[in-house]
């Protein structure tokens, strides 16, 4: 039986919020039962059905985020690209906000060039990039 059953029960009754999944074989259970309500379509589920694809999909992320970590990126532009994409903006408008030229940008991005310090004091403080990592990268 997997794991999660008896807290999602608890849940629906309002005692706990806390459901988790053990191993791989109760998450690969739990995707089979989600891939099973997403098949019949968001306006086919009943509530009850709703809301357990809802706590079952939360138990996969759960699940999902303790085993699959991506590391952080060890690079400069892996930060300054990692950063972009949590935000959603583009190389122009990150120039923009870090007040520098996009050739300038795109010449540290694709490591022609070495940041000064005035551009890593920006990324500090707008992109809130650790400043003792950005050391690292210092032209000084």
């Amino acid at each position: 039986m997997v794991v999660l059953k008896k807290s999602y029960m608890a849940n629906r009754k309002g005692k706990s919020d806390n459901y988790r999944i053990e191993n791989e074989k109760d998450y690969n259970a739990i995707m089979k039962k989600i891939d099973a309500l997403m098949k019949k379509g968001e306006v086919n589920l009943t509530d009850k059905e709703a809301e357990e694809l809802r706590i079952l999909a939360l138990a996969a992320q759960a699940y999902e985020k303790s085993i699959y970590t991506i590391p952080a990126p060890k690079t400069l532009e892996g930060l300054i690209e990692l950063k972009m994409y949590e935000r959603k903006i583009k190389q122009k408008e990150l120039a923009r906000l870090l007040g520098v030229g996009e050739p300038k940008l795109s010449q540290i991005m694709s490591k022609k060039r070495k940041p000064d310090v005035a551009f890593l004091k920006a990324a500090h403080k707008l992109l809130g990039i650790d400043g003792n990592v950005l050391l690292d990268f210092a032209d000084i």
